[in-house]
This record gives C-alpha cells, structure tokens and sequence, in this order.
C-alpha cells in the first residue's frame, strides 16, 4: 500500500529519471517473460498491448475526455504501428540488428523530433551519450548474434527500413506524450489515452492470429506482459515525463536491453561475449552520464559604465 501511495505522490516521483528507468528495467523482463508462451510473436504482441492498454484506459477513467486530442489518437495509431514495424523487422533482418536499429534510433529521432516541435535543442552531453549508449546497445546486441538464418540482402534492407520506421514511430508517440503532459494533461489520461486506442485497433490483430492460448501458465504470461511490461511500465513512463526532458528519457530507456541480456544470463542460463560485456558497460556508463542533471548556466553578470568606482553589478 505504502509503495503505491509513493507511486502516485509527486514529491515520490520528482525524480524523473529514475521512473523512466523503472519503466526500462520493466520492458526488459518482456522477452524472458514471453518465452513462457508457445505463441505467434505478433499475437503475443497483441496481447501484451490489448491488456495493458486496456488497464491504462481502466486507471484514467473519465481522465481520457479531458486529455483526447487529434494528435493523441495519432498518438494511438503510432503505438499499434510501432508493433507491427517491429516484428516486421526482427522477422527480415534477425532479432540482433532489427533490435539495434529500432531501439537505437528512437533516441535519435526522439531528440530531433523534440528539436524541431518543442524547440528544445539536445544538449552536447546528451548527444555524446546517447551516441555511445547506441553503440554500447549495438555491442550488447549484435555480439550474440547478426543476421537472421536464410535473410536475403534485400529482405535486411527492407527490414532495417522497417526498424527505423518503427523508431520513428516510437519517437513520435514519446513525444506526443510529453507534449501533452507538458501542457498540462494528467499523464494518467494521457498514456490512457494513446494506449486505451492502441489496445482497439490490435484487437483484430490479436483475433486474426488465433489468441496466445489460454492455459494457465499462457494466461499468467500474458497478463504480467500486459499489466507489468505495459500498464505499469507506461504509467511509470508518463510520471517521468513530467519532469524529464522527452529527448533525455528515451535515452535512459536504452537500459531495456541490458536489463533483457542480464536476465538472460541469470535466469536462461545465456553467456555473453566479450565485446556484449563491453557494450553493456558502456552502456550503463552512458545511462548514468544522461541520468545525472546538468547544472543550469550561470545568469550572465555586467557591470554598466555608470557604476563606476562601486563596480555593483547589473544582472540581466
């Protein structure tokens, strides 16, 4: 009880950044989760967002009237698309580079969508660390794999497009999102929002693709992929956004990766190869230069001519 009074305190989740993170460490535990279904990917995605969807909605309530907007059903349309983008990709070029390329260039395109809507250019630091976390995460990745058995080149020239039409995506819903929370909207009601819809339009996705199976180890799966990877990830997702730039929180969200190659090592039994334990340091190194605040520039000081002697300096 205690731990979701602080969830739903502002003076708990002031520190921004460190949702996100939560956020990230929670998309992380999908893949290990998922392997527990004998399912189709893409109805397990279905699924996974029909749930959680759904939970958001149920959490905003009445919230999502106050918050519904144009861009937000885009918002929506932006979510579902992302799924099917995604495993499209993973499906031409392999899990490793369809990963990289999907997951690397959101922070990318998150920054420059960020840049050219909101006006707020991406600091130096930002860029230098979103830089090394993409290829902290290429190493990570790509060292336990490359390319999918039997993948044409066209068919990985075809998937990596995409992967970054999925990024794209990925980037424009997070930025959607922290628009409308920044101008107020209750980020409840607004991942309710954009969530609820995507949930609607994956639906005959999720009936097409003949369901997940409904065993009782299928339903446990898919209900912890729904409200834990996806409800709860996403509303811890929307407080960070309160007070963390969009641009920032998107690189923070690279620790999914490293979350899922940990699990992987210590629950499936998986080795890592030295250069994934490379990509994994530099990584996290590059997580934490992002997660860490910058100091606010010192306001500029003159001293006017007229002070003379005195020397009492003007601020401006």
């Amino acid at each position: 009880m205690d731990f979701i009074v602080w969830l739903s305190d502002n003076e708990g989740m002031r520190n921004g950044p460190v949702a996100v993170v939560a956020a990230a460490v929670l998309w992380g535990t999908a893949g290990t989760a998922g392997l527990l279904v004998s399912a189709d990917s893409v109805a397990l995605a279905a699924a996974r967002l029909v749930v959680g969807g759904a939970a958001l909605a149920l959490m905003a309530g009445s919230g999502i009237r106050r918050v519904l907007s144009p861009g937000l059903l885009l918002g929506a349309v932006a979510v579902a698309a992302y799924q099917l983008c995604f495993f499209a990709a993973v499906a031409r070029t392999g899990v490793a580079i369809g990963t990289v390329v999907a997951i690397g260039s959101g922070p990318v395109f998150t920054g420059l969508l960020s840049w050219l809507l909101h006006r707020r250019r991406p600091s130096r630091r930002w860029a230098a660390a979103t830089a090394a976390a993409i290829c902290g995460c290429a190493a990570l990745i790509v060292g336990g794999g490359v390319q999918a058995a039997g993948s044409t080149s066209g068919q990985v020239v075809s998937g990596v497009l995409f992967a970054l039409l999925g990024g794209l995506l990925y980037a424009f819903y997070a930025v959607t999102a922290a628009r409308a929370i920044g101008a107020g909207g209750e980020s409840n009601a607004v991942m309710g929002a954009m969530f609820g819809g995507a949930a609607l339009i994956m639906l005959p996705v999720l009936v097409v693709n003949g369901g997940v199976g409904w065993e009782p180890r299928g339903l446990v799966a898919v209900l912890y992929l729904g409200l834990g990877t996806t409800a709860l990830s996403y509303f811890l997702y929307g407080r960070g956004l309160r007070t963390t730039p969009v641009a920032t929180a998107a690189t923070l969200a690279l620790a999914e990766p490293a979350v899922a190659a940990l699990l992987g090592v210590a629950v499936l039994g998986e080795r890592l190869a030295p250069v994934s334990v490379a990509g994994l340091v530099l990584l996290a190194l590059s997580l934490a230069a992002v997660a860490v605040p910058e100091k606010a520039a010192r306001p500029e000081v003159r001293v006017p001519a007229e002070a003379g002697a005195s020397g009492v300096p003007e601020r401006r």
